[in-house]
């Protein structure tokens, strides 16, 4: 049966599936990164456990994959496929694409974590017959993906969607960007769970416990989540003005909260549009296995404009 490899690496573990011509996930492996034993070794070990997945492929489906895709953290350059820089991985450009294209035999399509993520809620997931869509992950920090007809744009330099380091508070807290007052800073579940511990004087006190804080009724709690509400919507609706899209996706850790925090971001945005249309506002409904089947999009996607050359005269 023909198929591809997907893999979908994160800072600590790495998920992985043989998806089918329709999207079907044939097969599923989990794999730590490893990256304690530094870069070298987590690139090798991408590479082995790609190659285990084209054996198992081989072995279990009567053929190898015909192609995989691949998503990474970090800053990426999707065109030449180099894996440039990723803070949590500890590496530098990786020519990841090239790599794993010589182990495998067979093309391969690399893309950036969240942007990979973004795709598959826009095509398969919550944002499914969107033809403008903008995804935000709300996480360690806050990053997005802008959907374009099926397809996420990843711009001239392979920085688009980094909606996280819009300033919004000017002159605020410093950004490890360096900047002064990004969205990131108060808005990330990150951000969330620092100012909750600061606020309730428990430094294990993190977002969820901000939100549940929310919901009993606690002022000191409803307060932090308001100024995180506050500062996403003012990001928000800055993106919203750029690129108008239909739908917004909301993911991460921080929208596990819900409606807890869907309904104050849903008032808030409606409070500071103008002219603006106000998109429909909803929570991504992949969760963790976005990437992954993100990253099948672009192994197939990539077969498919590989398909379309050869027919070309």
């Amino acid at each position: 049966m023909r198929h591809v490899i997907a893999l979908d690496v994160g800072g600590t573990g790495m998920k992985a599936a043989l998806a089918g011509p329709g999207g079907e996930v044939l097969h599923r492996a989990r794999r730590a990164t490893g990256r304690a034993q530094g870069p070298d070794a987590v690139v090798a070990g991408i590479l082995d456990f790609a190659a285990e997945l084209h054996a198992y492929g081989a072995g279990h489906f009567g053929t190898p994959a015909s192609a995989a895709g691949v998503a990474v953290p970090g800053i990426v350059d999707e065109a030449d496929g180099v894996a440039v820089y990723a803070a949590n991985l500890g590496w530098r450009d990786v020519p990841l694409r090239e790599l794993l294209a010589q182990r495998l035999g067979v093309p391969v399509a690399l893309g950036h974590d969240v942007r990979t993520g973004g795709l598959a809620e826009g095509r398969v997931g919550a944002g499914r017959g969107a033809d403008r869509f903008l995804f935000v992950a709300l996480g360690t920090g806050i990053a997005g993906a802008i959907g374009v007809n099926g397809r996420v744009e990843a711009g001239a330099h392979g920085f688009a969607g980094e909606i996280g380091h819009i300033v919004v508070r000017p002159g605020g807290s410093p950004c490890p960007c360096g900047q002064h007052g990004c969205l990131e800073r108060f808005a990330s579940a990150a951000a969330v769970s620092e100012a909750w511990a600061a606020a309730s004087g428990d430094p294990g006190a993190d977002a969820a416990d901000c939100a549940k804080a929310v919901d009993s009724g606690d002022p000191r709690a409803r307060a932090v989540w308001q100024q995180a509400v506050d500062a996403l919507a003012d990001g928000l609706v800055t993106a919203l003005t750029l690129l108008d899209p239909r739908t917004l996706i909301i993911g991460g850790g921080l929208a596990e909260a819900g409606e807890t925090l869907f309904t104050p971001l849903r008032e808030a945005i409606r409070g500071r549009i103008t002219f603006q249309k106000q998109p429909t506002l909803v929570p991504a409904a992949l969760g963790d296995s976005a990437g992954c089947l993100g990253a099948g999009l672009l192994a197939w996607d990539l077969l498919a404009s590989t398909d379309r050359m050869e027919v070309t005269p």
